[in-house]
């Protein structure tokens, strides 16, 4: 007779905020838990709210709180694929690339390939995540999803030192659609990031700025990198009076002119006066130099026409001036189209251009907007910021798809 010892306790599970519920899950996700004991279910639905609660701040505390569920519902698929996103956004990319997997192959639905073939970069596998974005699955997808896995494609390109494929990769009909998508800002973005990396930074520009203009939640970094390309610095007032230990202090006021200093008023000085001071090397008094600023003004303001008429004079002596064509900034994916084929000529091996490559090389793999790793296939990169060359995870609520549907629903 077999004698069972005391039964081994698992981790300790995260404390969950009384007012979560559970009850705050989509009712297709509910349904995969009635497998579940009533109270074994409410503890994982709570668990997955924490979830999914809190992948955007603290995906390490996200991914705990995966864990504790799939320990209590290892067989449910909608938990497995809530450790594998939580373990993506921590930068856990093969217990990602598991966890999906098994998910995939419990519910029949692929709606989460983008993250799957982004895992595979992150383990410096490029290779393996083209071969995802050509497989039979890939055709199922919806249309956010085959936009994230065409981001993915291009990084992977961009990895594999193909800068020309990584741009063509991103030429879809979806980037210059008119109607503005949740997948837009990001698309742009990855588009801009790969035009940089090709050497076209005027187009990059161009579309570093689309970026921004759509992306009004702040979800990249797309104003920031439009303003360092251009040489702009950009100061967070409210940060600079945090570092102070409060508000900024207020400017003292001027001092008050002297009626002394009122009778000699300077009329408009020479560059002499202007750039030194007096002679005498006493400082300068402020309501002098208010006065002589405005007198400065009033000058150049008279000056200014003159100027102008001078720019148009030798606008207007410059030959050809109107013939010329237009610049690279006006640039855009269609020049790209037609340059397609310069790209593919010459091509004899499948890695070399846009299709699928062969599996077994190793390469680096990105992050974000480009930096690289060890050339390792097996070693896991550090967690890194947030991804904005990689896809926006679809949420594992999603995983609700039935096995030979159309592969998920759309965000």
């Amino acid at each position: 007779m077999r004698v069972l010892g005391p039964r081994r306790e698992g981790p300790a599970e995260p404390q969950i905020p009384a007012d979560v519920t559970g009850a705050e899950l989509e009712r297709p996700v509910r349904a995969q838990l009635r497998t579940l004991s009533k109270a074994n279910a409410e503890v994982v639905s709570r668990h997955l709210v924490m979830t999914a609660r809190l992948l955007p701040e603290d995906p390490q505390l996200a991914y705990t709180h995966a864990m504790a569920a799939q320990r209590r519902a290892g067989r449910v698929a909608v938990v497995r694929e809530a450790v594998g996103v939580a373990a993506y956004h921590a930068g856990l990319w093969s217990e990602a690339l598991s966890e999906l997997r098994a998910a995939r192959r419990m519910s029949g639905s692929s709606h989460q390939l983008p993250l799957m073939a982004d895992a595979e970069r992150g383990l410096g596998r490029p290779e393996r995540a083209l071969e995802l974005a050509t497989s039979p699955e890939a055709a199922s997808l919806a249309e956010a999803e085959r936009v994230e896995l065409a981001i993915v494609v291009s990084g992977a390109r961009r990895d594999l030192g193909q800068p020309d494929a990584a741009v063509l990769a991103l030429q879809i009909p979806e980037l210059t659609a008119t109607a503005t998508h949740a997948y837009t800002p990001r698309l742009r973005y990855a588009y801009a990031a790969a035009l940089l990396d090709a050497r076209r930074r005027d187009e990059a520009l161009v579309w570093f700025a689309r970026a921004a203009d759509s992306d009004q939640d702040g979800e990249t970094d797309a104003e920031e990198r439009l303003a360092e390309l251009q040489g702009i610095v950009i100061t967070d007032l409210d940060e600079d009076a945090d570092d102070n230990g409060g508000d900024a202090p207020a400017a003292e006021p001027a001092p008050a002119a002297s009626e002394s200093d009122a009778d000699n008023a300077p009329g408009p000085v020479g560059a002499a006066e202007s750039d030194h001071g007096d002679v005498d090397g006493s400082e300068a008094d402020p309501g002098d130099v208010r006065a002589a600023g405005a007198d400065a003004a009033e000058a150049g303001g008279a000056q200014a026409p003159a100027a102008m008429a001078g720019a148009q004079e030798l606008s207007a002596a410059q030959p050809g001036a109107e013939d010329a064509g237009p610049s690279a900034v006006d640039a855009g994916p269609e020049g790209d189209m037609a340059e397609a084929g310069a790209i593919h000529a010459g091509d004899s091996e499948p890695g070399d251009g846009v299709g699928p490559v062969e599996a077994g090389s190793r390469s680096v793999a990105a992050a974000d907007a480009g930096p690289s790793v060890a050339d390792t296939a097996d070693e896991a990169r550090p967690a890194p910021e947030p991804r904005q060359d990689g896809p926006q995870p679809v949420t594992f609520s999603d995983a609700t798809t039935p096995a030979g549907a159309d592969g998920g629903t759309e965000r």
